[in-house]
């Protein structure tokens, strides 16, 4: 089970906030805090799809993007018995740990 929807390339992130008996979401991968929120499936999709149009419409207003600026580099910790398989696994498909890592990423992201 999915607690994402995804409009016009932006995605949300949903949950239920079983004390207001309401759903929630917020827009992520965005410079700003985002968020909508509606007691029906029906109405949470309107108001995602609505927040996203007007998000969208502050931003050209501002003159801005609304993607988070990213540099591109990662710093990653993982257990050593992890970095010795992915480097093994990098070699094995004749690519840089860096190539292969960020090909696992981005495959991994799509899902």
């Amino acid at each position: 089970m999915s607690n994402a929807m995804t409009y016009k390339g932006f995605s949300a992130r949903v949950e239920f906030d079983a004390e207001d008996r309401i759903f929630v979401g917020r827009i992520a991968g965005i410079r700003d805090v985002v968020g909508f929120h509606a007691g029906t499936v029906a109405g949470l999709e309107k108001a995602f799809h609505e927040t996203v149009n007007d998000y969208v419409k502050a931003c050209a207003a501002l003159g801005q993007s609304p993607n988070k600026p990213v540099s591109g580099n990662m710093m990653l910790r993982v257990p050593t018995d992890v970095h010795a398989s992915a480097i093994q696994a990098a070699e094995l498909a004749g690519v840089s740990l860096n190539q292969w890592a960020a090909d696992a990423l981005r495959t991994a992201a799509q899902h």
